[in-house]
C-alpha cells in the first residue's frame, strides 16, 4: 500500500508541475497578445491622427489661397476704380 501511495503521490506531482508549466505558457502568450493588441491599436490611432492632420492641412491650405485670392481681386478693384 505505501508503495502505491508513493507512486500516486509522485504521479499527482508531476501532473501539478505539468500543469503549472502548461498554466504559465497560457499566461506568456495570453501577455504577448495583449502586447500585440496594444501595439496594433496605437499604430491605427496614430495613423487615424495622421490622416486627420493631413485633411486639416489640405484644409488650410485650400482657404489661405481663396483668401488671399479673394483679397488680392478685392485690392484690384479699390486699385483700378
Amino acid at each position: 500500500m505505501a508503495m502505491k501511495m508513493r507512486q500516486s503521490l509522485a504521479q499527482l506531482e508531476q501532473e501539478f508541475l505539468h500543469e503549472t508549466q502548461q498554466d504559465r505558457g497560457r499566461r506568456e502568450s495570453l501577455r504577448k497578445q495583449a502586447v500585440r493588441r496594444s501595439r496594433v491599436r496605437a499604430v491605427q490611432r496614430q495613423r487615424k491622427r495622421g490622416s486627420m492632420r493631413y485633411w486639416v492641412l489640405v484644409l488650410s491650405m485650400v482657404l489661405t489661397a481663396l483668401i488671399v485670392t479673394a483679397g488680392m481681386f478685392e485690392s484690384l478693384y479699390l486699385l483700378l476704380s
